[in-house]
């Protein structure tokens, strides 16, 4: 049933990472895409490319960012902090080091060349800034490492590069000397921030009290430190990152052979006990498998498959990739996934596990479809989460190693889609920005370095022949920044292995027919040796239409938003368990589904009900478990109600040169027309009130007429401002943020309020930009005098220049809103008890938690073995649940 692929260790890592050549081509469905389309798509994507490179040169470098809509570069310190998400800037030229073997790739080898000489002669690494480890490591290191790469190349070549000597990887040496502080630790696990100038710990470092970090964070070292070893010959890199491999593949849980998402890097306990296969922990599992095919060790393989067994009993629920409890991964952690995930697809594509990566990427792709993008997180239910979306490559990625894995067509129009989104819906003048939210098309000033890095290389790739390509990529492996790395490092001089402990040499790995694996002996032929192949395609799938079927049904799903399967049923009850949002207090079947699970109802005198679980009144475990996941639901639920709120809107420039491509987030008002019910939005030219603060009748009245009013915020209610500009004939009003510095990235959404009285007389819509958005409206009403916007629910498409398009006509006006006004959950759920909770639902207008319960009576129940393995088990969850709140109150 197997072509089977028998190699000795030697040549290894090549021929492994030829393991897509193996996966023989399917029978192509329907119509093949032509050679001219592919080549079309392919010159789109340079062009695409050139757009965002160039704009960053132009506009940002030596930045480490580009800030495409205010068409300056990110520097840090003299912009708001953002957070954790600044630790990736170092003031050392991120983007174009991240774009360095991109460039190569792309054809573009004198473009490489000169860039190659700026950062030589521009970049400074010794900068007093404290940096993320992980974000340094795979960004800059990785983009050193993968333009040393490339300029070896082209200098053997005998073109290009021919004065180079090594000066990338002397710069990728210096970095890794500088990152060398932040493992010295009693673990081996790294510290997560660094500073370049001082290390880690010392009177001037500002760092190394951290005690915590993730599991990606820790565990995505291996390729580019080793790499730098074996190019430099110096076993210090490659030492340190499998001693941090190693603590934490000591520290998985034993039992479920999961890791948890976040460890103390001292005492190696898991802080967050969730564990999935995003944000958090994905590459950790992606550096394993590639760890062997770059290095040749096949003990990276044998952790890598007992992990992925764990994986796909507990987490992969097709096609859906659910975070479970480490200690009970029966028991889900949440109700949402991130988009992270996404490079889980390629992931098991190059492990030879087709049909699941089939399965997840169709489900991905459904929720792009439906959103335009991936939501940084969606409900199991494909409802948008977190509304934000950075232009992440993950997706894109694996729809590359689909069709290098399947050659069908569909990837090809995938691959289309996500094309046509980028330039429909995130290309801005100065480049491409993030979306602030998916619902209403926003934008955030923001283009990171991954997306020049990765999204044009995966896509270039998914549409060029192979003679497009200026070198064979089949003998490089990606980083999970995509930087490439020779496999030839695989036979150079490197630091012996450590011992392997003897809980991985005794251990049985699980029957996975699609694992990859150097086989020792040419002579071994029993069926174990079949846990180390690589299937053939055209075996594994000899029906043409196999994948095709597998779609369809998820297909089908995501259109009708499916709700989440249950995990398991209760033996004998032959139905699932029931979800809080399907409860219904009189209704005799789900009181006794309740009673099953150990839940009682309570009617109060209020009108209201309270729910009560006794888990020892549970008829197994099981139900218990069941009792428990409605218990947290319901309280989830009651978050959700109590944080309903009016959605953002957005402000979309339609006016030369910007043609709908900028569209600003906007806090909503709670009076005057409701956008969210026009279908075609309020269009208009923006023009300044005089007085600014629009708390007086209007001196500029005449030329406000007709035309939507810019105001600033401050100095009387918003609805008296509303009256002013109407009674001087505005169509509509932007209140914008008097606080400078503020900006819809660091502050949450800003519902203006109404003054107290009946404000029915307002009938114009009126809006509010905080003061960064408001400064690139303002700043184009000073730049071209006469700017046009439109005032709506959502960014309308942004296709063709502003004579091609009418953004109030039915069509422009026709976007699924379906997901528009969902309400996200709270993101700190009540603390639970362990064995007596209470959860007060009202039966008119909703459920509502119970803050101070009375205690219940507990019944007498006989105290046999069953009833105290469960209360022991209820006892032991207290620690997971407590791990449930905190993963809720995280961010990705």
């Amino acid at each position: 049933m197997w072509t089977v692929l028998w190699f000795r260790p030697a040549t290894m890592s090549a021929l492994l990472f030829s393991l897509l050549l193996l996966l023989s081509t399917l029978c192509r469905l329907g119509q093949s895409m032509s050679r001219e389309e592919k080549l079309k798509l392919r010159n789109q994507v340079v062009e695409m490319f050139d757009h965002a490179y160039s704009n960053y040169m132009d506009h940002a470098y030596p930045a480490d960012e580009l800030m495409p809509l205010t068409c300056r570069g990110r520097v840090r310190g003299l912009e708001p902090s953002r957070g954790d998400v600044d630790d990736a800037l170092g003031m050392f030229s991120l983007t174009l080091i991240d774009t360095l073997d991109t460039l190569v790739l792309l054809n573009k080898t004198a473009e490489f060349e000169a860039a190659v000489r700026r950062v030589l002669k521009d970049v400074r690494l010794d900068n007093d800034v404290v940096v993320s480890v992980f974000e340094t490591n795979i960004r800059v290191l990785g983009g050193l490492l993968g333009g040393h790469s490339m300029a070896v190349m082209l200098k053997d070549a005998g073109h290009y590069m021919q004065w180079y000597q090594d000066e990338l990887l002397h710069m990728a040496k210096d970095l890794g000397l500088r990152l060398l502080p932040a493992f010295n630790t009693s673990s081996g696990l790294p510290y997560p921030r660094v500073n370049l100038k001082h290390g880690v710990r010392g009177p001037e470092s500002r760092t190394g009290t951290e005690t915590d970090t993730c599991t990606a964070c820790a565990g995505t070292i291996i390729l580019e430190f080793a790499a730098l070893s074996r190019f430099t010959g110096d076993p210090v890199f490659e030492v340190h990152a499998r001693r941090a491999l190693n603590f934490l593949w000591e520290k998985r849980q034993r039992n479920s052979n999961l890791v948890g998402t976040t460890i103390n890097i001292h005492s190696g306990e898991w802080v967050r006990r969730d564990s999935g296969v995003g944000a958090g922990i994905d590459s950790y599992y992606e550096y394993l498998l590639k760890a062997y095919i770059l290095l040749g060790d096949d003990l990276f393989l044998q952790r890598f498959n007992i992990h992925y067994a764990s994986i796909m009993k507990y987490i992969s629920q097709p096609p859906l990739l659910l975070d479970v409890h480490i200690h009970k991964p029966l028991l889900p952690a949440r109700t949402w996934m991130d988009s992270l995930l996404a490079f889980f697809p390629g992931l098991q594509v190059l492990k030879g596990d087709i049909r699941p990566a089939i399965e997840t990427h169709e489900m991905l792709y459904q929720v792009t479809k439906k959103h335009n993008f991936l939501p940084e997180a969606f409900t199991t239910d494909f409802r948008v989460h977190w509304a934000q979306h950075p232009l992440r490559p993950e997706f894109a990625e694996s729809t590359y190693f689909l069709y290098k894995a399947t050659k069908d067509p569909y990837y090809l129009e995938v691959g289309r889609t996500v094309l046509d989104n980028l330039n429909r819906f995130a290309r801005v003048p100065c480049g491409f920005a993030a979306m602030k939210d998916v619902r209403t098309g926003s934008h955030e000033d923001r283009m990171d370095s991954f997306f020049l890095a990765e999204m044009f290389k995966y896509l270039f790739l998914l549409f060029a022949e192979e003679e497009d390509l200026p070198f064979n990529v089949e003998d490089y492996i990606f980083t999970t920044e995509a930087h490439l790395l020779p496999l030839s490092l695989s036979t150079a001089p490197h630091a012996p292995s450590p011992p392997v402990n003897s809980t991985v040499q005794a251990a049985s790995l699980p029957h996975l027919s699609a694992s990859v694996k150097s086989l020792w002996s040419e002579e071994e032929l029993d069926d174990s040796n079949f846990d180390w192949t690589c299937p053939n395609t055209r075996l594994l799938f000899p029906d043409p239409a196999f994948p095709r079927n597998l779609r369809d049904p998820i297909r089908s799903a995501v259109d009708k938003s499916c709700p989440r399967p249950a995990l398991h049923r209760e033996p004998g009850m032959g139905r699932p368990p029931l979800r809080a949002q399907d409860f219904m207090a009189n209704n005799p079947d789900h009181l006794e589904l309740l009673r099953r699970m150990g839940v009682s109802l309570i009617h109060l005198k209020d009108g209201r009900v309270q729910l009560v679980q006794h888990a020892t009144q549970a008829v197994s475990a099981v139900a218990a478990e069941d009792g428990m996941r409605f218990m947290q639901e319901m309280m989830e639920l009651s978050s959700q109600q109590q944080k309903e709120q009016l959605p953002p809107r957005a402000v979309q420039i339609i006016s030369h040169p910007f043609f709908g491509r900028v569209v600003l987030t906007a806090g909503p008002a709670q009076f005057g027309t409701d956008l969210f019910k026009s279908i075609t939005g309020v269009r208009g030219f923006v023009t300044v009130a005089e007085p600014y603060s629009g708390c007086a009748e209007l001196s500029n009245a005449a030329f406000v007429q007709g035309r939507i009013a810019l105001l600033q915020r401050g100095q009387c209610m918003f609805a008296e401002k509303a009256r002013h500009i109407m009674k001087a004939g505005a169509i509509g009003g932007i209140v914008i943020d008097d606080n400078e510095g503020s900006s819809s990235d660091t502050a949450p959404l800003f519902q203006m309020a109404g003054d107290g009285r009946n404000t029915d007389d307002v009938t114009l819509p009126l809006l509010f930009l905080f003061y960064k958005e408001g400064n690139i409206l303002l700043e184009a009403l000073k730049e071209y005098r006469e700017v046009e916007v439109l005032l709506s629910d959502k960014a309308r498409d942004r296709g063709g220049d502003a004579q091609e398009e009418d953004q109030t006509s039915p069509t422009s006006a026709t976007l699924d809103r379906s997901h528009v006004s969902t309400v996200e959950l709270d993101e700190s759920a009540p603390e639970l008890a362990p064995d007596n909770e209470e959860v007060t639902p009202e039966e008119d207008v909703g459920p509502a938690i119970k803050s101070n319960p009375e205690p219940e009576q507990e019944p007498a129940v006989d105290k046999d073995s069953s009833s105290k393995s469960v209360k022991a088990m209820m006892a032991d969850w207290q620690e997971d649940l407590e791990a449930f709140q905190q993963m809720e109150k995280d961010e990705l």
